[in-house]
């Protein structure tokens, strides 16, 4: 049984006069401890993908499943639960708190799951010295740079333990020994925990740290990175 599954899965929006089709038929499963990347031009729905892979979004048609339940199947409270306990997201905008620490937006999901904040700090922990924050612990957003709040962001969602990552453009504000540090930590705990995990991005760099790559485009999955995308990003 795939880990998760999309079976002719459509998704259209309306842009004034026009059909915006973003997922136009997908079917796409990935399996425990994959880790996949998905390319796609601006615009072409990536994110739309990942959002009806976390329940934000609900397909027009087709299903969405995970571990075999369907998610349009779920009730909110099951819905809501799923993306708390099973889904780690890493959004492209971050999301931290203002005014908090980095420890504490690391480990926010944590006492919503029955976890008391000694247990939560102890958690979360490890995984900002993983990401490279360990000196940076108290440090609030405002006083991070780019790079460390998605470094943040990247480690709110690993902290968990989730079943399932998906990631929308996590190494976007890092350079490039970062962005290697990143996206090594994400095979590792795709690997090491069995983890499907699902990278939005457009660094063609990324194509050397995943076990399989797809386009998005006009709303249908191409096999590897499409080759006009690759010249584009070089």
């Amino acid at each position: 049984m795939s880990a998760l599954a999309l079976r002719d899965v459509v998704k259209h929006y309306r842009s004034g006069d026009e059909t915006v089709r973003a997922v136009d038929g997908i079917s796409l499963s990935i399996e425990p401890g994959e880790f996949v990347a998905l390319y796609g031009p601006s615009g072409s729905g990536k994110t739309t993908l990942l959002l009806l892979a976390a329940g934000l979004l609900a397909p027009d048609s087709g299903e969405v499943s995970f571990a075999g339940r369907d998610l349009s199947g779920m009730s909110s409270r099951e819905s809501a639960s799923y993306r708390l306990r099973d889904v780690g997201f890493v959004f492209q905008s971050f999301h931290l708190m203002p005014g908090a620490s980095a420890l504490d937006n690391a480990l926010i999901k944590l006492p919503v799951c029955g976890y008391t904040v000694r247990e939560a700090r102890e958690k979360a922990l490890p995984w900002l010295k993983r990401v490279g924050l360990g000196d940076r612990l108290d440090h609030r957003p405002e006083h991070l740079s780019m790079g460390e709040r998605q470094r943040v962001a990247i480690a709110r969602a690993l902290v968990g333990e989730p079943r399932l990552v998906l990631a929308d453009e996590p190494t976007g504000n890092l350079d490039s020994a970062r962005t290697r540090e990143i996206l090594t930590l994400l095979r590792e705990v795709s690997h090491e925990r069995r983890i499907p995990t699902l990278l939005v991005t457009h660094d063609p760099e990324a194509i050397s740290f995943v076990d399989r790559a797809l386009t998005l485009r006009d709303g249908h999955l191409l096999d590897g990175l499409d080759a006009e995308l690759s010249q584009l990003s070089s």
